[in-house]
């Protein structure tokens, strides 16, 4: 049996008196289900950007390397966008760094509010965000980013007694490669260029790369597909050879 009183807690516990979210079962109950609700809180609290309440970039990398893998395994697109919100420091400069705040979060809930309970949103860093959109069509990318950044622009933000502002974000997007491995680091990389694209032809504005294309051979469909036939070998030919996608701005 656990003896919480040879655990030293207090810093723990203090750090979750912070979080409104977590409430921790009664002493009397169980100390081993007390102690997991601690272990529990901290795991979100490390996980969760404080200031927004979307995922931190840890979670964010977490889950971008669960999505590869997944990608690899099934062969559905999942796209990555990365945001920035335009001359942010200008708002800290003009309004000051509590108004900056309020802006991080009312883009950080109207990002949220633009895409799926399936998809994962991340305050990547400063006033930079990221979104990872799993089984999400190319036809689809491009209207789901532009969504966003036009539901930003249309934001009104109080910053101050009487004193509304509006901002707009830039977005560059990168698809996962289909059915390959790819890393998270490169995978980021890519809608990082995207998203450099987009600040350099003026802000405002969405780049997503051309979903890459795999040309896979008749052997290869054969090596990947041919157990599934079930000695019908003509449904291996109604497998696509290659995947090709548009540039959108």
């Amino acid at each position: 049996m656990i003896d919480l009183r040879d655990i030293r807690l207090d810093d723990a516990l203090a750090l979750l008196e912070h979080d409104p979210s977590n409430a921790l079962p009664d002493l009397q109950e169980s100390p081993l289900n007390y102690l997991q609700s601690v272990v529990d809180g901290l795991c979100d609290l490390s996980l969760t950007d404080p200031l927004t309440g979307l995922g931190n970039r840890r979670n964010f990398l977490r889950i971008l390397s669960r999505e590869i893998d997944a990608v690899a395994r099934s062969g559905e697109s999942a796209l990555l966008l990365m945001l920035d919100i335009d001359h942010f420091k200008k708002v800290n400069d003009t309004h000051g760094h509590q108004a900056g705040d309020r802006v991080l979060q009312a883009v950080a809930k109207c990002l949220g509010d633009c895409v799926r309970p399936m998809d994962t949103v991340a305050r990547y860093g400063g006033e930079e965000f990221a979104a990872i959109l799993p089984n999400c069509q190319s036809s689809f990318g491009w209207l789901v980013a532009e969504r966003i950044r036009q539901s930003i622009q249309a934001l009104s933000i109080n910053v101050a007694p009487l004193v509304n502002i509006g901002v707009t974000v830039s977005i560059g997007g990168a698809y996962a490669p289909e059915w390959v491995r790819s890393t998270a680091d490169l995978w980021t990389e890519r809608a990082d260029q995207q998203l450099y694209w987009a600040k350099a032809k003026g802000r405002n504005c969405v780049f997503i790369e051309a979903q890459p294309t795999i040309a896979v051979s008749a052997e290869e469909k054969n090596l990947l597909f041919g157990h599934l036939s079930h000695g019908d070998p003509a449904w291996i030919e109604s497998v696509p050879s290659g995947i090709s996608g548009n540039a959108m701005q």
